[in-house]
């Protein structure tokens, strides 16, 4: 009970104190608002974004590894350039990692690369991404949820590279205005390819991407004839093989491709690897540590008004005790102890540093209703007791010393003096 009241009463001489000395309080609390402001907002962004890039990323599996030349985190160990130099992955090696891996529950192998333009009689659409995929890219990734209308590839259309196409929302309906795309024949590089799936439309991404609604997939055994004819290396292609849930961490999988590999390009025991096995959430990683410093960044960024706030703070608290010496005297004299005082003091310098970080995080949720294209700014309850507590903090960093002060004043002279 006599917390409660003493809670009260510091709410009380807080609110005095605002309303005395307005111009003052709100200058010296500027800086807490505009630090919280500053971390909150930039912790916001950072969270949002990394959602918005985690969620676009969505496809990538913690439970996949992907076979390529380069690593998705780059070692000391091995200078850039003599990646370069390492062979691609190729179907070959793709169908001897199929027939003979035994940790594995799904593998695929396929590449991208971008086209100009696609054609059905008058109608064309450019700047779209071809990727040649394998009949057991399913088997991978979740291809069924994407496709809308019509059907995967069969087995034997992939390993006879029919030309049949999987085509996106946006290519269909600039190709098809107005009708139904499935059954029909578009051109890519020339060939005729027979559309036999139309893909569920994903919308434009935080950073204009489309996803799947500019893509076309092909069979990769047909994308071969197309991009690996002649000196045409500039394709990179890339297997990715499914784990099993009990393969913890993907040890034995990993283990077991990189024997394969090494064996099927003929390395020598003391030849280092040609290859990188990459796990797919590397990437998840890395953009979580680049994220990591741009919050780094938020806090020195706010620090420093955080750290003004702070002393506008303290002297408030170091004003305050000066003019309400005589009233603190006539508290001790009638029974007011040392950590009343104290408390009352430090409860109100915790307030008013609250006041400041709660202005600070209300003008975070305001520019979280603003529009920014397809970042949808969340303004997270973690993100408000982080902003809360960084003000609660200061608050008590700020407000102890006047408080001590305060609390150790002799009754008789501070009943003596007239502030």
């Amino acid at each position: 009970m006599k917390v409660f009241k003493l809670v009260i009463e510091s709410f009380r001489f807080a609110w005095s104190a605002l309303r005395m000395n307005l111009l003052r309080t709100t200058l010296s609390l500027l800086g807490v608002t505009i630090g919280i402001f500053a971390i909150i907002a930039v912790f916001t962004l950072v969270d949002s974004l990394e959602r918005s890039i985690k969620s676009s990323l969505s496809f990538l599996d913690a439970n996949n590894l992907d076979i390529r030349r380069f690593p998705y985190e780059f070692g000391p160990n091995i200078p850039w350039w003599e990646y370069i130099k390492r062979p691609y992955t190729n179907y070959e090696e793709y169908e001897f990692l199929k027939k003979n891996l035994k940790n594995a529950e799904g593998i695929t192998i396929f590449a991208v690369t971008g086209v100009n333009a696609v054609k059905h009689e008058s109608n064309s659409y450019s700047g779209i991404s071809l990727f040649g995929i394998s009949h057991t890219h399913q088997d991978v990734y979740d291809m069924a949820s994407d496709v809308e209308k019509g059907r995967y590839f069969t087995a034997s259309e992939s390993y006879t590279g029919k030309n049949v196409a999987m085509i996106g929302h946006l290519i269909a309906k600039k190709l098809f205005p107005r009708g139904e795309p499935i059954g029909k024949e578009i051109k890519i590089k020339g060939l005729k390819y027979t559309v036999i799936a139309l893909f569920k439309e994903e919308g434009e991404g935080i950073f204009g991407d489309t996803g799947n609604d500019e893509s076309i997939m092909i069979p990769y055994q047909s994308f071969k004839k197309i991009f690996y004819s002649g000196r045409n290396r500039g394709v990179e292609t890339l297997v990715s093989v499914k784990g099993r849930t009990d393969d913890i961490g993907l040890v034995e999988l990993q283990a077991e491709i990189t024997g394969l590999l090494r064996s099927k390009r003929g390395l020598r025991p003391k030849e280092k690897n040609n290859f990188s096995v990459n796990r797919q959430d590397a990437i998840m990683n890395i953009i979580g540590s680049t994220f990591d410093v741009i919050g780094v960044a938020g806090w020195a960024i706010g620090g420093f008004s955080i750290l003004v706030g702070g002393f506008g703070i303290a002297n408030i608290m170091f004003v305050s005790v000066r003019e309400r010496t005589n009233i603190i005297g006539i508290q001790k004299s009638l029974g007011a102890k040392n950590f009343f005082i104290l408390f009352q003091f430090l409860f109100e310098a915790i307030f008013l540093s609250l006041i400041g970080g709660g202005v600070g995080l209300f003008l975070v949720w305001l520019l979280s209703l603003a529009s920014l294209g397809n970042l949808d700014l969340v303004l997270t309850f973690s993100n408000i007791v982080l902003g809360l507590g960084v003000a609660g903090i200061i608050g008590v960093i700020s407000g102890i010393v006047p408080a001590l002060m305060a609390a150790r004043l002799d009754p008789v002279i501070a009943i003596r003096t007239t502030g």
